[in-house]
């Protein structure tokens, strides 16, 4: 299969002698040519553009979207869950049935039930497509969260926003096709791996100081500082010329050019004084618990707005293994209202059809409770780690709104209907794109690497 942005004829021209500077040139121009930039099969994406809101800790599930009865009946009591107790007791001192801390409900018309927690998730209930089979491959966060982001649960793969820069390119050549909105300590669920490096994430805060590291030019001279940049580039074309083949030189010449362009219109970008009041209070910009996230929500709107193809927001504060009854809501007030907003907005300004908007933690919570100190009463009591059974959401882009797929058991531990793996889910992404996941490949180490490895099918059956 040959790969994005390269005609077949040049394709077989890198494969045989390997990448040169020429294909790679071409490849590099590709990706900040919108027309240019195309797959092999890419006739009609559903979605231009992806933001991804990735709630970091692992949601609880039980809590949120998909209550049993059969554990509210049990409430407190020892229940006998169906693990391995060799292998998925660890952390864990007693299984005693924990119920739904707050009431869930049938939310309009469609009837999707989300938790009182989440009252403004409840308002466009009839938006998101709601996924109860979701599951995943490793209970520990570090490795669930860099297979959520890159495909992998140990190996330094790129990133999901890498793959698709790499695939489409950007729409704006004077801000990049990434970025990533407070993200994870762990660079590689935004990194390119063995991408060229101008596919990376740019990370960006959406509180404090300057938004983007390295933005300003502390001589405030742009003839000086262009003088510069020729004298270094023109440097890095030669060693480029003399090496052949180099990615990561071709992906630092790209990508100090894009810097130089962010230097003069980014600030505009990410400056949320332009927009109303109305627009703010709709996020929940300068609410006590909602500002960080409201700001990065607004944010990926405006980025999404004008250009970038894939915004990724990091929301953490998920991971309740303990009185879950007092931190769950907290994490649902900080994130509830900013979340909403953006897919409201979206909506009101003719975005939402051709955004995809994916909700999702690395994991799940257990039915049953966690008492990390084994005295406190269960009122206190967290939930553990669950990847065999969690809930993610969809909206826009092409998915269809307002249904529910998957189902879990009794105990609503094991997905058992509707199941989507992650690698399912980063194929109906790409698809949602107009990219079939099997032909965007990169060849590296002796094969041809993509994002959803040998694995993935895409999930017809929630696309409208």
């Amino acid at each position: 299969m040959w790969h994005s942005s390269l005609p077949r004829r040049q394709w077989l021209r890198g494969t045989c002698c390997g990448f040169g500077a020429l294909a790679l040139h071409d490849l590099a121009r590709a990706a900040f040519d919108p027309a240019a930039a195309r797959l092999p099969g890419v006739t009609s994406p559903k979605a231009r553009r992806v933001i991804f809101l990735f709630m970091a800790g692992g949601p609880s599930q039980p809590d949120l979207f998909d209550p049993k009865e059969a554990v509210r009946r049990a409430h407190g009591t020892t229940i006998a869950p169906p693990v391995d107790p060799t292998l998925e007791t660890v952390g864990t001192d007693k299984y005693l049935a924990l119920a739904p801390i707050a009431p869930i409900q049938p939310r309009g018309q469609s009837g999707t039930l989300v938790s009182d927690l989440m009252p403004h998730l409840a308002g466009i209930a009839d938006d998101i497509c709601l996924l109860r089979g979701m599951h995943a491959d490793n209970n520990q966060h570090a490795p669930a969260t860099l297979q959520f982001h890159t495909g992998s649960v140990a190996e330094a793969r790129p990133s999901m926003g890498a793959w698709i820069g790499y695939g489409l390119g950007t729409e704006n050549e004077t801000l990049p096709g990434f970025v990533t909105v407070h993200p994870d300590a762990d660079v590689r669920t935004y990194g390119a791996a063995f991408l060229p490096a101008k596919f990376q994430g740019t990370k960006i805060s959406a509180v404090g100081g300057m938004p983007i590291d390295n933005l300003a030019d502390p001589t405030r001279r742009p003839a000086v500082q262009r003088a510069r940049i020729d004298f270094v580039q023109e440097l890095n074309r030669r060693l480029l010329a003399e090496s052949q083949a180099d990615a990561v030189m071709q992906g630092m010449i790209e990508s100090m050019e894009l810097a130089y362009r962010m230097q003069t219109t980014a600030p505009a970008f990410v400056d949320l004084a332009q927009e109303s009041k109305a627009t703010l209070d709709l996020y929940g910009v300068g609410g006590q618990e909602t500002d960080r996230n409201a700001r990065a929500c607004l944010l990926a709107r405006r980025l999404s707005e004008a250009g970038v193809r894939f915004v990724q927001v990091t929301m953490g504060g998920w991971d309740h293994h303990g009185n879950i009854r007092g931190e769950l809501p907290k994490s649902c007030r900080q994130t509830d209202q900013p979340v909403a907003a953006l897919v409201k907005d979206l909506k009101a300004r003719g975005l939402l059809d051709d955004t995809l908007v994916v909700w999702s933690g690395e994991f799940g919570r257990t039915p049953w409770s966690q008492d990390l100190s084994g005295t406190a009463a269960i009122e206190k009591h967290g939930r553990e780690h669950q990847p065999e059974s969690f809930c993610a959401w969809m909206a826009g882009g092409g998915i269809r709104p307002g249904i529910t797929f998957g189902e879990t058991d009794d105990l609503g531990y094991r997905a058992i209907a509707g199941r989507v793996h992650v690698h399912d889910l980063h194929a109906t992404i790409l698809h949602q794109m107009g990219i079939d996941h099997t032909k965007l490949t990169w060849r590296h180490a002796g094969r041809d690497f993509r994002l959803t490895d040998v694995y993935g099918r895409v999930v017809r059956e929630i696309i409208a």
